[in-house]
């Protein structure tokens, strides 16, 4: 790996997440010795990262865990993470369908452990790992189960004056994708969203990029930031 030919940010994050070889990982801490910019990439990252470090409890990652890793893997590759906001042609292939499996794997193996709460005093029902197309992770999503939801963002984004950062759910088909808030600029938040169902296993939430003042139609309409799909706290 050569990072000079990378994007530095994504790199610090996997550094600091100890995603990188251990090549890599030396190239790393010897280029941050002359290189200010990766020095500060990656404080960065550990600063954003650290409420998620310090919840995580360690765990030795057991080959049960790979063999449902890898039964789960096919039908998501054929399926794909499905989207709240649909192309006109039904027939085209889902958005993101490429990343599905890199997604998949990052959302369960950080999903396993995580029990941190951005209120601390209410346990989550589901937590989802929200992840970009290209398989980054981008925010966590912590839903209650009581008109409240908390969003941990854990990456950057690019928001125009005139764009906001809205976050969707979809509680089921019939019902259609539900908005849960607003973000106001690109800051974690807690959302005070409407009286929804008990939120599921698997249930998908989502993070678009809208108008000021959010979506007009009340449904998603900008494009997707990330996504993801809620699993179990703990």
């Amino acid at each position: 790996m050569r990072y000079e030919h990378a994007d530095i940010p994504r790199i610090a994050d996997e550094y600091v997440l100890g995603l990188l070889d251990p090549g890599d990982m030396a190239e790393i801490e010897e280029a941050m010795d002359r290189d200010a910019n990766l020095r500060a990439a990656v404080a960065i990252s550990r600063d954003r990262l650290l409420p998620l470090d310090m919840a995580l409890e360690p765990a030795v990652v057991g080959q049960s865990l790979w063999q449902r890793i890898e039964s789960a893997l096919p039908d998501h590759q054929n399926a794909g993470t499905p989207a709240l906001t649909r192309p006109a042609n039904e027939n085209r292939p889902l958005v993101w369908r490429n990343t599905a499996v890199g997604a998949l794997a990052a959302t369960i193996l950080l999903a396993i452990g995580l029990a941190f709460s951005v209120m601390r005093n209410v346990e989550p029902v589901v937590v989802a790992v929200l992840v970009s197309e290209t398989g980054e992770i981008r925010a966590i999503v912590e839903d209650f189960g009581n008109e409240n939801a908390a969003v941990r963002v854990l990456s950057d984004f690019d928001v125009p004056n005139d764009k906001t950062i809205q976050v969707w759910t979809l509680p089921s088909r019939e019902m259609g994708p539900v908005s849960l808030g607003l973000l106001k600029g690109v800051h974690s938040a807690r959302l005070s969203g409407p009286e929804l169902p008990a939120p599921q296993l698997d249930q998908l939430y989502e993070l678009t990029l809208e108008q000021a003042g959010g979506s007009p139609t009340g449904r998603p309409t900008g494009p997707i930031l990330a996504k993801g799909l809620a699993k179990l706290p703990r």
